[in-house]
């Protein structure tokens, strides 16, 4: 089904405005209400399980560097560190068509993409197809049929696509863990985000990709770079800003990627111009699954337990998008089960795994109507709950506590990558509907990193920023598609698995 459509947009590269906020305070909104003894005290107990102080910051970043730096060295550790075969930052010279395919958690991101240069408007007819629930816990078949499918969809509707002779090239944007031995190629290492699609895993998404594509007719694309969202959201705006040092994903899922020397990547198993950069996607939400260091509370503990990858992308289950949710939701039942908020109320609704997302806790914190309207709201349409108005506090506070927590661990995978590579200044190209969406978390971000990287307090700006690269593994996969290309006319193929690229 498809999902959303945008018939053309245009992506300007002053709109990557860094992130300004702004606190208001709204006057329509009640002040917070004074709760009993009897729910202050459990409530503050659960509060403090989600307090991460500067010296567990500190002791976080520590580990993370750590397992960064090994990652790199021929034993690896449990952060993969992938290696993309994307080289060097773009020039802005790249321009032209591409087809752009965008598998993410929830969607299939289908984009036409005109480049035009660094500094000019990048043109862009994109839709949207809803990845329905059966394919997120079906067989591979199924998934590449239901992508192509989507393909032959958008090129009809918008009258788009190459010949036979001359396929119009593509970026393949493939938002799990993978390894590449070739740009054009990936192997998933395990499916995350909640997906558990069988036969997948251990094979090349890639090549999976086209032996579907094969069996349409009227797809002449040829499949020219597997990336990350990550590794195309710090491209896509290193097309436009050279001063873009990361690539960061804080979603549905969360990760980062950078710029390193190949001349400090120990475990490179081919030979490399030692002067060139590559871009390293770290999939550091597999970060420290041997529990050693991040502060698990018994409700991560839970989720973890019952996820379909137990024991698997720890730090992305405390921090990232598709979980925050599921958080919240087991607290409000422990508390409930205390019978401490939303007695005499039906709870089949609340006992439901996953029936509230993070824009539900986006919507308890930024709620300026009267008494929390809006969120009651939501609660009767969410849960069939009628949310009294200490239930709202106790909910607000809650969220806060769940989403503080959240941003203060998002910023440690990035103090980590800035202290190893001795970064001292510039923007974090940030895309994700948690970086986009959430009221709060980019100044909570900029707060903790600043913290644990010993900012001044009384500096008059942050040395390193968030930007937004909004819709940026879209535009990257292009870019990246465009370099590919024309790496290969240069005939430098450095794994470039198809030769009949760039002819």
């Amino acid at each position: 089904m498809q999902h959303s459509t945008r018939k053309t947009a245009a992506w300007y590269p002053d709109q990557r405005a860094v992130v300004v906020v702004v606190c208001a305070v709204h006057a329509a909104r009640s002040e917070p209400r004074a709760l009993s003894a009897k729910l202050e005290i459990p409530l503050e107990q659960i509060e403090r399980l989600f307090e991460v102080n500067t010296k567990e910051l500190y002791k976080i970043v520590d580990a993370f560097e750590h397992d960064l730096k090994a990652g790199l060295e021929a034993g690896g550790s449990t952060i993969p560190m992938n290696l993309t075969w994307v080289f060097d930052p773009p020039s802005g010279n790249e321009t032209g068509s591409f087809l752009a395919l965008d598998l993410g958690g929830t969607n299939i991101r289908i984009c036409w993409i005109t480049l035009n240069g660094r500094g000019m408007k990048t043109e862009m007819i994109q839709d949207s197809y809803k990845l329905p629930s059966k394919i997120r816990t079906g067989d591979a078949d199924a998934l590449w049929n239901n992508v192509a499918h989507s393909l032959q969809k958008f090129i009809e509707k918008h009258g788009l696509g190459g010949t036979a002779e001359q396929p119009i090239p593509f970026g393949f944007t493939f938002s799990y863990p993978a390894t590449p031995h070739y740009i054009d190629h990936g192997i998933l290492q395990r499916w995350t985000k909640g997906l558990d699609i069988n036969g997948v895993e251990g094979e090349d998404a890639a090549g999976q990709l086209r032996e579907a594509m094969e069996k349409k007719q009227n797809l002449p694309f040829r499949l020219v770079a597997l990336i990350n969202d990550t590794t195309g959201a710090m491209v896509a705006s290193m097309y436009n800003d050279p001063s873009t040092i990361i690539g960061a994903i804080f979603g549905t899922g969360c990760n980062a990627a950078y710029m390193q020397d190949c001349s400090s990547i120990p475990r490179l198993p081919y030979e490399v111009p030692k002067d060139r950069k590559m871009a390293i996607n770290c999939e550091y939400g597999a970060f420290d699954d041997q529990h050693r260091v991040l502060p698990r509370t018994k409700y991560d503990i839970q989720i973890d337990e019952e996820s379909p990858k137990p024991g698997q992308q720890t730090f992305e289950k405390l921090s990232a998008g598709y979980y925050l949710g599921e958080i919240f939701r087991l607290a409000m039942v422990d508390l409930h089960d205390q019978g401490l908020v939303f007695k005499d109320q039906p709870n089949q609704k609340l006992r439901t795994p996953y029936v509230l997302d993070t824009g539900f806790l986006s919507l308890l914190e930024d709620d300026s109507s009267r008494n929390m309207s809006a969120s009651k709201k939501q609660y009767k349409e969410l849960l069939n709950i009628n949310a009294t108005d200490e239930e709202m506090t106790v909910s607000h506070r809650l969220a806060e506590a769940i989403a503080v927590r959240g941003a203060r661990l998002c910023a440690c995978g990035v103090a980590a990558i800035c202290t190893m590579k001795n970064i001292q200044r510039g923007h974090v190209a940030a895309d994700g509907s948690v970086a986009n969406k959430h009221p709060k978390f980019q100044k909570r971000w900029a707060d903790a990193l600043g913290e644990v990287i010993g900012w001044p307090k009384n500096r008059t700006e942050d040395p390193i920023t968030m930007v937004s690269a909004e819709d940026g593994s879209g535009i990257g996969a292009a870019v990246i598609a465009a370099m590919t290309v024309d790496r290969a006319s240069r005939r430098d193929s450095l794994r470039i698995s198809d030769q009949k690229i760039g002819q």
